[in-house]
């Protein structure tokens, strides 16, 4: 299938024009009128989590438990792309940009502030208690961990299948094109589109927010640099510059060098905290905490605690907003990883998908978590300090401690200009016809409206605006999760069939597949020698 952006980008789609009155009447509501909006998106909110709280664990631990069953499937054989498709990107490019997408400022914002949150008010443990310190690491690695890239890969997956091997666009409506036929090129598809761009506008959003609120925390602790709107506005601006410098100069190229730089200053980061805080203790915790998630992996997955009060309050609180958050941002996360991912095979995907990331994310939140904690312990004012604070006060209370927060500054300026870089580009795809080449203009409307929304969303509440950007973004969750189970089913249901075709199973298909490789090399060459585009092969 020909992906023409060059016609296509000339003539904007339903999709963008509708998903841009959408988003302008939210930013104008929550502008007029920022503590009603956030009251009425909170309790909608509220009673989303409080009704579907056990949905929310069932579909999580069923997207999860899918990509697992492919790994040992006769489908994680197949490619996502054609026989002749090689990988884009080199495997260490290709594991950054999969990290740097799907957590970016995260892992940063919430570093010291969740362990430490937990330790305070445990689950269950009693508050303060070696338990509770345990627990804590536990719990947060499992917000964390392979469930939130479980459902990154469901919807990625169908994405990268469809659009690479059976040559659709690039847009999530066309994945459902097995069960829904030709009613995906109509309303419908559009009405799933839309869904798809309002979840990814909400969820880059707040992150857009965090980050500048933590860079705005840390000029402030190292510099008196004022906390208002006026500094934020500034700081949006400059990263905004940034970012669409590193859109306009392209994926292969903008994406990929941030995407590396992320991956060093947090290792560098990383490193420094690990050997100048209490060392001993975290390199014991490391293995501990991985085994305590391991072991009570299945228990917590499918906990939805219905006779303790106390404890199911805390998983509304934590684990099933989460889980909630993570769904809302799965057709981003989802939509950039597939494009980075042509040319590798299902099980491939997968592996990496679940373990590298997840690995990563034990050892960063071991690290940060113990040393915040150890020094909360030592300096208890350090609880007082709100999240876009608190890591600079505890790099207050060890060495080196200007060079950390000015390394810890820069990397989520830089995680920053990587998550709207990446945005841009999805929800220019998404706009312009599932183009994998969206034009510099979409881009750039995108990332302007990005920034202006993170930007109106402080000016009309601060916290309480980014609570209700959470809220909606927790919403706009619920429906989505319907269009994930459908997009599974439509991929099993495509891939299974393309499965018997080959005749793979679980033992080795060597002879059979040759065969097939063999007939597609034969198509691929004829096509080339016809003078069609390799790009649309």
């Amino acid at each position: 299938m020909n992906d023409s952006s060059d016609s296509n980008n000339k003539k904007l789609s339903g999709v963008f024009k509708v998903s841009v009155i959408i988003v302008a009447i939210i930013v104008i509501l929550g502008a007029i009128n920022p503590t009603q909006f956030g009251a009425v998106s909170g309790a909608i909110s509220n009673w989303v989590s409080n009704h579907f709280g056990w949905y929310y664990m069932i579909i999580t631990s069923g997207m999860l438990f899918f990509c697992i069953f492919l790994i040992f499937s006769p489908i994680g054989k197949l490619k996502l792309g054609k026989p002749h498709h090689k990988p884009e990107f080199s495997t260490r490019s290709w594991l950054t940009m999969l990290f740097s997408a799907g957590m970016g400022i995260g892992v940063v914002f919430y570093s010291t502030s969740e362990p430490i949150s937990h330790v305070i008010a445990p689950a269950v443990a009693d508050a303060g208690s070696d338990e509770a310190i345990l627990e804590s690491i536990r719990a947060t690695i499992f917000h964390w961990g392979a469930h939130a890239w479980g459902m990154y890969g469901a919807v990625a997956l169908a994405l990268a299948y469809f659009q690479f091997r059976k040559g659709e666009s690039g847009l999530l409506s066309k994945t459902l094109r097995p069960i829904l036929g030709d009613r995906v090129d109509g309303p419908i598809g559009t009405f799933i589109d839309v869904l798809t761009v309002f979840a990814t506008v909400v969820g880059v959003a707040v992150s857009l927010g965090l980050g500048t609120t933590q860079v705005n925390g840390g000029l402030n602790y190292l510099f008196d640099v004022p906390i208002n709107i006026t500094v934020q506005g500034i700081i949006i601006i400059v990263v905004t510059f940034l970012f669409l410098g590193s859109a306009w100069s392209g994926l292969s190229k903008g994406i990929k060098y941030l995407s590396n730089l992320n991956m060093f200053l947090a290792l560098i980061l990383l490193l420094a905290v690990l050997f100048l805080g209490p060392t001993m203790v975290i390199l014991n915790m490391i293995p501990t905490a991985t085994g305590e998630y391991i072991n009570t992996f299945i228990s917590k997955t499918l906990d939805a605690a219905p006779l303790n009060s106390n404890q199911n309050e805390w998983l509304q609180t934590w684990t099933i907003y989460y889980w909630a958050w993570w769904l809302s941002w799965s057709p981003f996360v989802g939509i950039f990883i597939a494009r980075v991912s042509k040319g590798r095979t299902v099980r491939e995907f997968v592996l990496a998908l679940l373990t590298v990331p997840t690995a990563i994310g034990i050892i960063w939140f071991t690290v940060f978590g113990v040393t915040g904690i150890e020094m909360a312990e030592q300096v208890p004012s350090i609880i007082d300090f709100g999240p876009e604070t608190q890591l600079y006060a505890i790099f207050n209370e060890m060495p080196l401690s200007i060079p950390l927060s000015i390394l810890a500054i820069i990397l989520v300026s830089s995680f920053f200009i990587t998550s709207a870089d990446s945005a841009t580009f999805v929800l220019g795809m998404q706009t312009a016809y599932g183009s994998l080449r969206p034009s510099a203009f979409i881009k750039i409307v995108w990332g302007i409206a990005l920034s202006s929304i993170a930007f109106i969303l402080l000016l009309s509440g601060g916290e309480t605006g980014l609570e209700a950007l959470q809220s909606a973004a927790i919403i706009a969750a619920l429906p989505f999760s319907f269009v994930i189970i459908m997009m599974m089913y439509s991929f099993y249901k495509d891939a299974n069939k393309e499965r018997k075709h080959l005749g793979l199973t679980i033992t080795p298909n060597k002879h059979r597949l040759k065969e097939y490789l063999d007939e597609e090399e034969k198509k691929y060459q004829e096509q080339k020698d016809a003078g069609v585009d390799e790009r649309d092969l």
